[in-house]
């Protein structure tokens, strides 16, 4: 049941870039799904938040990273098709 993914389902972002390795489960354990950014200790750091909130968030820090704003506007696209946003 516990497929690995290369990015975070909630952001986007690749998990091999996490800062921390990635998010953490409620038992602790390192999250195969969700980055540190989005999501710790087994809960949704933004849970209110929309795919759509989320895409501008990622364009946002991707712009801040250097990122030409017409790349962070393309790789910020397929975050609505993330499992998390999947309803």
């Amino acid at each position: 049941m516990s497929t690995a993914y290369k990015n975070c389902q909630s952001c986007g972002m690749p998990l091999k870039k996490d800062p921390k390795g990635g998010g953490t489960n409620a038992d602790g354990s390192r999250s195969t799904m969700y980055c540190s950014l989005c999501y710790a200790n087994g809960k949704f750091l933004q849970p209110d938040w929309t795919a759509s909130q989320m895409q501008s968030f990622v364009r946002e820090k991707m712009k801040e990273m250097g990122i030409p704003g017409f790349l962070a506007g393309f790789f910020s696209k397929g975050v609505p098709r993330l499992e998390r946003w999947k309803k």
